[in-house]
């Protein structure tokens, strides 16, 4: 018989038959999949752009691996460090782009990064598709069914991106163990970037001091949404946390004490330098302030010359402010701020170095502006930036200067005036953006001074618009503070940080026409399953409709062959 017999082609014709029917089990398997437990739009802070494609589901298996450009290749140590411990999969890393070597991508490409969205405008869209110019943070995610890529010019964008791909993986990713789920990701396209440069929370680790390990846990919440800034309030009447070696005693006495008599603590040199790493790698800067000339009480108990009465105060543990200050009038009150100034700039590469400046009510208004200014000039001496409170307004100018409006009523005529003569804000209403305010008269903890704060009035208010005669060019960025005077533990601060810190993430990340409060609200739910799976504290409040669904069992432990 030509060609052979019939069962010379048995072979071939089993190969192609089981072939066939691989390839149908498969697409029947597709078709009976139910669709992500994620929406593409579900995203917290909500991106740019987004262009749902509900037929490019991608299900993350356990031989798919992550390829990225050599310089990228942190951001993909870290995805695959969040991705490992609840899939169980093992996801190795390498430094290759070619799509067929991994099914997750991580791309850093300038000209890849400024394509627009593809055609056609999908439900969830932030706009009409188009080209965007990522710049310096922003990244564009394509999910389909073969594979997920992530594009970004710079290292920042392709972490952010991953953040984003992390949030787009049911909330059994957040377990520290493996557990039983399907691991789908929704197709389609998100173009994103932010809209404002600096995003931070401020911690005040003077009141009450925390130690390292909790300082880098709160750093590891600011990246999860996207934060860029952590400010740590170093210095107050309760306590000094960073050492000094020009004026050792300023951590070693100073730093002893707490609000209510607590014991204290400070950070050595290597301490903080190790919050910086772990934070830069984070693609988060550290901004440290040393509060002068007032709530410096810790300071003159371990340096009675520089009290204006030249006399050492008792060490105070309470929580009353305005009453402290350096003396304005005396050289070696000088030469003491530019030691300490110069101390903390070198160990801190961001650009920025908070002055405070605030509640120096026993200051005269001459000696006041003039303490200022000089202070100023220290700090453009070290090289780098000063921000101060907004109090510092009428002093005058210098290049770069930033002011942190804490207010609660948006006419402010002096710091509109400060503007108007360059100054830039960062907006931290203490109505809007204070963590440590009360959510509502029964919550146990915190300050109810600037009012009430539930999730929807951090949530409902525009950054761009907040301060008359500020006009949003003007708004360098928004900042959450978290002042401890009643907060004393890890889990007490992440109470009162979420959920509102994704609202003031939000805030400054996402475009204006992309705030809506029912739909973050919405989108926020999906969040408290996660903070549970990772372990976080959180009030549940009422404003959010939390699902109840329980989250998937851990799987059970292999017994070794």
């Amino acid at each position: 018989m030509p060609g052979g017999s019939p069962a010379d082609h048995l072979p071939g014709r089993l190969t192609a038959a089981g072939e066939l029917a691989r390839v149908a089990a498969e697409r029947a398997a597709d078709l009976l999949t139910p669709p992500a437990p994620v929406r593409l739009g579900d995203v917290v802070p909500a991106p740019e752009q987004v262009f749902p494609d509900p037929v490019a589901d991608f299900t993350l298996t356990p031989d798919a691996a992550i390829r990225v450009d050599p310089a990228g290749r942190d951001a993909a140590e870290q995805l695959a460090g969040w991705l490992r411990p609840a899939t169980g999969f093992p996801l190795p890393v390498a430094d290759t782009t070619d799509p067929a070597e991994g099914r997750l991508t991580l791309t850093l490409s300038a000209a890849d990064a400024a394509l627009g969205a593809p055609g056609g405008d999908g439900p969830d869209t932030g706009g009409a598709a188009g080209d965007v110019a990522l710049g310096d943070e922003g990244y564009r995610l394509d999910v389909t069914a073969a594979g997920i890529r992530i594009t970004a010019a710079t290292r920042a964008g392709l972490f952010h991106g991953a953040q984003t791909l992390r949030q787009l993986l049911p909330a059994a990713i957040e377990n520290g163990a493996p557990v039983t789920e399907r691991w789908t990701v929704p197709g389609g396209t998100i173009v994103d970037r932010p809209r404002f440069a600096y995003r931070g929370v401020m911690l005040d680790v003077a009141r009450h001091f925390f130690g390292v390990a909790d300082v880098l846990r709160v750093v590891d919440h600011l990246a999860r949404y996207k934060l860029n800034h952590l400010h740590l309030h170093l210095t107050d009447d309760q306590g000094w946390r960073i050492a000094v070696d020009s004026w050792p005693r300023l951590a070693e006495v100073g730093g002893a004490t707490a609000v209510g008599g607590g014991p204290g603590g400070w950070y050595t040199r290597d301490d903080y330098r190790r919050i910086v790493a772990h934070a830069a790698r984070r693609h988060v800067t550290v901004v440290p302030e040393i509060d002068l000339p007032g709530h410096t009480n810790s300071a003159l108990v371990a340096y009675p010359e520089l009290a204006p009465d030249k006399t050492a105060p008792p060490p105070y543990t309470g929580t009353e402010v305005g009453f402290s200050y350096v003396d304005p009038a005396d050289e070696r009150t000088y030469a003491f701020v530019a030691d300490v100034i110069g101390e903390v700039a070198a160990l801190t590469p961001g650009p920025w170095l908070h002055l405070g400046g605030d509640e120096a009510f026993k200051v005269p208004a001459d000696s006041y502006r003039a303490f200022v200014e000089r202070a100023q000039a220290l700090v453009a001496a070290t090289g780098k930036t000063i921000i101060g409170w907004h109090q510092i307004a009428p002093a005058g100018h210098v290049d770069g200067r930033v002011l942190q409006w804490w207010g609660t009523d948006g006419d402010d005529p002096a710091t509109a005036d400060a503007v108007r003569r360059g100054a830039r804000l960062i907006l931290s209403p203490g109505n809007r953006a204070y963590l440590d305010m009360k959510y509502a008269p029964n919550t146990p903890i915190g300050h109810d001074w600037a009012g009430l704060v539930d999730v929807r009035r951090a949530y409902d208010w525009d950054p761009g618009a907040h301060v008359d005669g500020v006009p949003a060019a003007a708004v360098l960025g928004v900042e959450a503070p978290l002042w401890t005077e009643s907060i004393t533990t890890r889990a007490e601060a992440e109470f009162m940080i979420f959920p509102r810190l994704p609202a003031l993430a939000e805030l400054g990340w996402s475009p204006r026409h992309r705030h809506d409060w029912a739909g973050f609200a919405e989108r926020l739910a999906g969040h408290g399953p996660r903070w549970t799976a990772a372990g976080i504290t959180f009030h549940r409040s009422p404003e959010i409709p939390w699902p109840t669904r329980r989250p998937p069992s851990p799987q059970p432990a292999r017994t070794p062959a």
